[in-house]
């Protein structure tokens, strides 16, 4: 597929079963926090399988311009790092990279002078303001006056009173990169630190324990004391070289297209031998069409708008629940699944409260149903959506680019496997 800018893509059901073999991008989620470690280490370190895309170039741009030495060399990333973040000459543009704002508006507390963050039109909707008060609440001089990004760190830190561990809690309940954020800051303090998780729920515990997995392995002492809490050691990191697994979350679409299509793709992986939460996704997918009536996505969100697109020709109604961090993701991905599913056929989704309800009728398959499917700059809607021009006549993806956020092969693997597209200018 070409590379220049494209107005849209349109879709075409393929003629038979998707076969092939498909190279899948270095997470995402592992290779932002990688790199993140690696640049508070001192020394040398090698990331391997790592994600080359919109979201890592942020953080890498970040890190550069805070002394860091980071040179990638096809799927390699090497850092070299004396383990201290400095001030950089301008504010850092991060774009819509969630992972890239949150994970680094922790780390900046510890930088000795002002840093201010900010991002593209969509970050700056995106809350950022349980984190703030977190680091607020330990000293820290931070504000965000919308809530949301720009956000302006004054580094430093008030010692604990009375000595011992620094205790910072944070309501994880929103987004679990504030956990994580927090947690992959605290070994670079001068005092052990406390991590406790307040409020009702923290929405993807698998990508907190990827972060925990992260920090031990470049050195981190960490104890867990349970109920959500964590006492780190005041260690700081060790340089080391660490192997990056493919991305769970770009599988769920080559998984979904080969059960779509009664194909046979090879990702080179199992799902079993991924760590990461959206690989569970694959039994669920396995399931079609019959998926149950009840999917909660609260450990999957990322997995959710491939199931609610193969939902469509599902063998019956099904309810996504546990979405409410789905609404503060690149756009809110509840009501942007909605919309562009009932774009294809209105009243197929319906949403009550934070849940989604869809309509799957398998009688829609073949059918030609036009439709332009907006994708809200959201690397997500743009390929899930795609899936559905696997089973329907006129579907066609506008602004196809967004995929670069995390899977810039995206639309050329998938013709690669035999899906017919045409680009639009």
């Amino acid at each position: 597929m070409q590379d220049k800018p494209l107005f849209a893509m349109d879709i075409a059901p393929p003629a038979g079963p998707l076969t092939g073999q498909i190279a899948l991008p270095g997470s995402k989620s592992i290779t932002n926090r990688a790199l993140l470690v690696a640049a508070l280490s001192r020394g040398v370190s090698h990331l391997t399988g790592a994600l080359a895309s919109d979201d890592t170039r942020h953080m890498a741009n970040a890190l550069r311009a805070m002394g860091v030495d980071v040179v990638a060399e096809g799927t390699t990333l090497t850092v070299t790092s004396t383990g201290k973040l400095l001030v950089p000459d301008a504010p850092l543009f991060l774009g819509n990279a969630g992972t890239a704002m949150r994970f680094l508006t922790a780390a900046c507390a510890f930088v000795d002078g002002t840093v201010v963050l900010n991002g593209d039109e969509h970050m700056q909707k995106r809350p950022i303001a349980p984190l703030v008060d977190a680091l607020r609440a330990m000293g820290v001089d931070i504000s965000a006056p919308t809530g949301c990004p720009p956000v302006t760190i004054h580094g430093g830190v008030t010692p604990p009173a009375g000595g011992g561990a620094a205790l910072v809690e944070i309501d994880g309940s929103l987004s679990s990169q504030y956990v994580s954020a927090l947690l992959m800051a605290a070994p670079i303090a001068p005092w052990p630190v406390r991590v406790r998780v307040t409020g009702d729920a923290l929405g993807s515990r698998g990508y907190v324990d990827i972060t925990l997995a992260t920090m031990r392995a470049f050195g981190a002492e960490v104890a867990d004391e349970g109920n959500l809490t964590w006492l780190i050691a005041p260690t700081g990191y060790r340089a080391t070289d660490y192997a990056i697994e493919p991305d769970a979350s770009a599988a769920t679409y080559i998984w979904a297209a080969e059960m779509l299509t009664h194909g046979k793709i090879d990702i080179g992986i199992a799902a079993d031998a991924m760590n990461q939460p959206d690989a569970r996704s694959f039994d669920m997918i396995a399931k079609f069409p019959h998926f149950p009536l009840e999917i909660d996505g609260a450990q999957m969100q990322d997995a959710i708008p491939t199931l609610a697109v193969m939902a469509m020709f599902n063998g019956g109604t099904v309810r996504f629940t546990g979405l409410a961090n789905l609404r503060v993701k690149e756009t809110d991905r509840v009501r942007a699944l909605s919309n562009e599913i009932n774009r294809i056929l209105p009243g197929l989704a319906v949403e009550e409260g934070d849940d989604l309800i869809v309509y799957g009728d398998p009688t829609l398959i073949g059918q030609e149903l036009p439709a332009e499917i907006f994708t809200y700059a959201d690397h997500r809607i743009a390929m899930s959506f795609a899936l559905a021009g696997l089973k329907l006549r006129g579907i066609r993806i506008l602004d196809p680019a967004c995929v670069n956020k995390t899977y810039p092969a995206y639309w050329r693997d998938m013709a690669s496997l035999g899906v017919p597209m045409t680009p639009i200018d």
